[in-house]
């Protein structure tokens, strides 16, 4: 008899109606994409200056081609910059991509990545000297004088087999010095992981 009065009274149990459930689903579904949609920007956000895209946003006519200059590794101590007069209109060095990573690269492959250097100032911005941090790299600027509104095109060329860096991870840059007052020496820098072939 306490069995069946047990019986009865779990059968009669209310069952819980579906429909109360659905808005907290509804809100779980909505926190998972809004979460979802925030690491997607995110990661789209991070990704985005490395990209191809990111790095060759420019139109012909705005890249400037004039007095190039050849950086290698040097020793020599730094220049002395020429900067404008304060109560002049001033140059303003931009590098919408100062890093990126080569992957990884056979022991003796030589690889290049292109940079831009844009000139947002009001003033022309001369590079008064370019130099790389190790004889294994090399690049090419487009120009060394930049009008307003204008951009050089910057190929840094990396020789992984110019030292022996099998199985290593090396970081390699080029150092930009520039008549821009509040920055006057700029960077770009590649990464590499070296393989043993």
């Amino acid at each position: 008899m306490g069995k069946k009065a047990h019986r009865k009274h779990v059968a009669s149990k209310p069952r819980p109606d579906p429909a109360a459930s659905r808005p907290r689903t509804k809100k779980r579904v909505w926190l998972l994409t809004a979460i979802a949609g925030l690491l997607i920007v995110a990661g789209a956000a991070f990704m985005l200056p490395d990209s191809p895209e990111a790095e060759l946003q420019y139109t012909r006519d705005e890249i400037v081609y004039d007095r190039p200059i050849d950086a290698v590794h040097e020793m020599k101590p730094e220049s002395k910059i020429s900067f404008l007069p304060l109560i002049q209109p001033q140059p303003k060095i931009e590098i919408p991509t100062m890093f990126y990573d080569l992957g990884h690269v056979g022991a003796k492959a030589v690889v290049e990545r292109k940079f831009i250097i844009r000139n947002t100032g009001e003033a022309p911005l001369t590079i008064s000297r370019a130099y790389t941090t190790c004889g294994c790299t090399t690049a090419h600027l487009t120009a060394r004088v930049i009008p307003p509104g204008k951009a050089a095109l910057v190929t840094l060329t990396f020789d992984a087999g110019f030292h022996d860096a099998r199985g290593k991870r090396v970081e390699r840059g080029l150092i930009i010095e520039s008549n821009d007052r509040r920055n006057p020496k700029s960077e770009l820098w590649v990464r590499a992981a070296v393989g043993w072939s």
